[in-house]
């Protein structure tokens, strides 16, 4: 996985924005305020902390080698996966909607992203 490409991915979500308030090694993305995911970009393999719904990231470790509990993080509610040359592009595109998703889910309606106007 390429940083530029997965950084390029993450921002490409409605509201999405990038800082670094633990210091430059991690780039965290938010939503309204609210981290949705952490990217340990120094990390070989690239690795990325996401919310996860408690059950799902259970099951998410079982099935896949490449997520384990969230790593400085709530073990329950987060995951971290690493990422692998095996690990499909679909598989962790949709676990990063699942964690935008649940963060977005938490704000207030005001604050939710609205669908662009057609």
């Amino acid at each position: 996985m390429e940083l530029t490409r997965l950084r390029s991915f993450l921002l490409t979500l409605p509201g999405a924005q990038e800082d670094t308030p633990f210091g430059p090694e991690i780039l965290v993305y938010r939503i309204a305020g609210k981290m949705f995911a952490l990217l340990d970009w120094q990390a070989e393999p690239l690795r990325l902390n996401l919310k996860c719904e408690p059950e799902l990231a259970l099951l998410l470790r079982e099935l896949h080698p490449e997520v384990k509990p969230g790593w400085h993080m709530n073990k329950q509610h987060w995951n971290t996966v690493t990422f692998s040359d095996g690990l499909a592009d679909d598989l962790w595109q949709g676990w990063v909607h699942h964690s935008y998703e649940r963060v977005v889910a938490g704000l207030p309606k005001a604050k939710r992203p609205q669908a662009p106007q057609q």
